[in-house]
C-alpha cells in the first residue's frame, strides 16, 4: 500500500514540490516517512478532481494517475507543523483505496512505465526536443523574472524532458494531468511544445503573468 496525499495540483516526475504540513493525519505521514515506517520516504501525490473531496467521494474524487514524491528534507516547526521539500519520482495508477488502516489515505497502485521505444526518426526526436526547449524558454522569458527558472541539462533523457519542462510552468491542471498520463515520450514532447506556446500567447495577449504557486494557499497547497 502506498500512502496518498491528495492535492489540488499535479506532480511531475523530477519536479520539486515544497509543502507546508499542518493537518494531523499528514503530520503523522511525515513522521512515518522520517522514521522509516513508510519505506524509501516515498508517498503518492494525486490530483483532486474539481468540485470533489477524497473524504466525501473516495477514489472517484481523485484522478486515477498520480506521481510518487520522495521526501528530501523536513523541518519541524515549534507547534508540530512541518515544512517539507519533496521531488516527483514515479508515475502510478490508483487501483484501490484504503481509508481505514492508517489515519491518512493509502492506496493499492501499479506503477506506470513508458511505452516501449518506438521507431521514431532520431532526427525528428532531436527536432522535437529543440522546439520544446525553445517553447519553454519563450514561456519562461514571458512569465518569470531572470533567475526564477532554469533549463534542463543538455543530457536530459528524452523520456524525462517534457516532465521537467512542465515542472516550473503554471499549466492548467487538466493539461498537466493529461501530460502525466501520456506514456509516449515523443508525444509528450509534442504536447508540451504546444501547451507552452499556447500559454505564452495567452500571457502576452492578456498582458499578465501567472501568480507563483502558493499565492492563494489552501490547506496543503505547495508553497
Amino acid at each position: 500500500m502506498l500512502p496518498l496525499f491528495p492535492l489540488g495540483t499535479v506532480l511531475m516526475p523530477g519536479a520539486a514540490l515544497p509543502l507546508h504540513i499542518f493537518e494531523p493525519r499528514y503530520r503523522q505521514l511525515t513522521v512515518d516517512l522520517l522514521t522509516g515506517a513508510v519505506p524509501d520516504r516515498e508517498f503518492g501525490v494525486v490530483a483532486v478532481r474539481e468540485g470533489h473531496s477524497p473524504d466525501r467521494s473516495g477514489a472517484a474524487g481523485m484522478h486515477a494517475v498520480g506521481c510518487t514524491a520522495t521526501l528530501i528534507d523536513a523541518r519541524r516547526l515549534p507547534d508540530g507543523r512541518y515544512d517539507v521539500v519533496t521531488r516527483g519520482a514515479r508515475r502510478f495508477r490508483l487501483l484501490d483505496l484504503d481509508a481505514g488502516s492508517h489515519s491518512y489515505l493509502c492506496g493499492e497502485v501499479e506503477f506506470l512505465p513508458d511505452d516501449a521505444p518506438d521507431d521514431a526518426d532520431p532526427r525528428l526526436v532531436a527536432m522535437l526536443e529543440h522546439s520544446a526547449r525553445a517553447a519553454h524558454r519563450g514561456y519562461c522569458d514571458t512569465a518569470w523574472r531572470t533567475g526564477d527558472w532554469s533549463e534542463p541539462a543538455d543530457d536530459t533523457p528524452t523520456a524525462d524532458l517534457a516532465h521537467l519542462l512542465a515542472g516550473d510552468c503554471l499549466l492548467p491542471l487538466d493539461d498537466r494531468q493529461h501530460l502525466l498520463e501520456q506514456t509516449s515520450p515523443v508525444q509528450r514532447l509534442r504536447e508540451i511544445r504546444r501547451l507552452l506556446a499556447r500559454e505564452r500567447g495567452l500571457l502576452e495577449n492578456l498582458r499578465a503573468v501567472p501568480a507563483p504557486l502558493g499565492s492563494f494557499p489552501d490547506e496543503h497547497s505547495p508553497n
